[in-house]
């Protein structure tokens, strides 16, 4: 069985794939230990204990790049031919999946106690002989998680462009949710602070309002990028240029009347074919045929395999 030869990221990409793997490491630390500061200040605040979920719940990106990340490294063999990079794809489809079903959670449970009109309260704790605000230790709490999030977020957005990482790119938008949670978490406390009861619930829905309009669009994403649909960019996902530079490339063989072609994404990589009718059948076709598609394999590193097929014609509704 045909394996994939060229499986991974090019030479000058190595840097910036150790540089994601450090700063998901560190990702994996900071969370541990903002969480561990919130759950230990955390009392009877929704909104401290939305954004404590929220927390936990952004371990599911970093960690399971470091798995993927791992996964595909592995060449491809008889049982996997074209290598492992849907690792990738089942990664991002995880954080996806957790990122939405944990904001949905979120935000019933914080429209419910709203529609209770619970009151919440916020004691004091006694330190070194002092008594003091337990509001005062959340917001120093809260406080820790925005910062670094914020910079740990911009680290992430180039390199996951760089290289075509929708899973660290989630990462990044989990690292902003981060921010955005624990400021809207402030606020809910000093709301209570004030005697506003309803600011601190009001608070955790609109921070689980972004969760869930963030994890629906991932995960809108993650299941279209399983079902083979054309690529789209990491940033924005619309349809990605590289598709236009194939099929320039393509239109400019003299030796082709006509042509079509598909490419798929299998994790950060694309695999595709196309279908060329020529202008004449001669025994220079096959190295025509060849020397076409390694141009397109090599306009761009992600393109790992472009497999061309001669045709006789095509339909209307075949033609690109």
């Amino acid at each position: 069985m045909k394996q994939l030869v060229r499986f991974e990221y090019p030479p000058e990409l190595v840097p910036a794939f150790r540089q994601a793997r450090r700063l998901e490491w560190l990702t994996i630390a900071y969370l541990i230990s903002t969480a561990a500061l919130m759950y230990l200040t955390m009392g009877q605040s929704q909104a401290m204990k939305t954004a404590w979920f929220e927390d936990l719940l952004s371990l599911t990106p970093a960690i399971s790049f470091h798995i993927a990340t791992r996964v595909i490294l592995r060449s491809p063999n008889e049982d996997f031919p074209y290598g492992y990079h849907r690792a990738v794809s089942i990664a991002y489809l995880c954080s996806s999946v957790a990122l939405f079903a944990v904001g949905g959670f979120l935000l019933l449970d914080s429209a419910t106690t709203l529609l209770k009109a619970e009151h919440p309260t916020i004691g004091t704790v006694v330190i070194a002989g002092h008594q003091i605000w337990l509001g005062y230790l959340m917001i120093a709490a809260l406080l820790w998680g925005t910062f670094p999030a914020l910079y740990l977020g911009k680290e992430k957005l180039p390199l996951a462009k760089q290289l075509h990482e929708k899973n660290l790119y989630t990462d990044a938008e989990m690292n902003k949710a981060d921010w955005m949670t624990a400021s809207a978490a402030i606020l809910g406390i000093l709301g209570i602070g004030m005697g506003w009861w309803w600011a601190d619930a009001a608070a955790a829905i609109f921070i689980a309002f972004d969760i869930v309009r963030d994890g629906f669009t991932n995960l809108r994403q993650a299941v279209f990028d399983l079902m083979n649909q054309a690529p789209k960019t990491v940033d924005d996902q619309k349809p990605d240029p590289l598709l236009d530079r194939v099929r320039e490339t393509l239109a400019a063989q003299p030796w082709v009347k006509d042509f079509t072609f598909r490419l798929r994404e299998e994790g950060h990589i694309y695999l595709g074919e196309g279908f060329v009718v020529p202008t004449e059948v001669s025994d220079q076709l096959a190295q025509q045929l060849e020397d076409t598609a390694r141009q397109i394999e090599q306009l761009d590193w992600r393109i790992h395999e472009f497999l061309l097929t001669p045709v006789r014609e095509l339909t209307k509704q075949e033609r690109a």
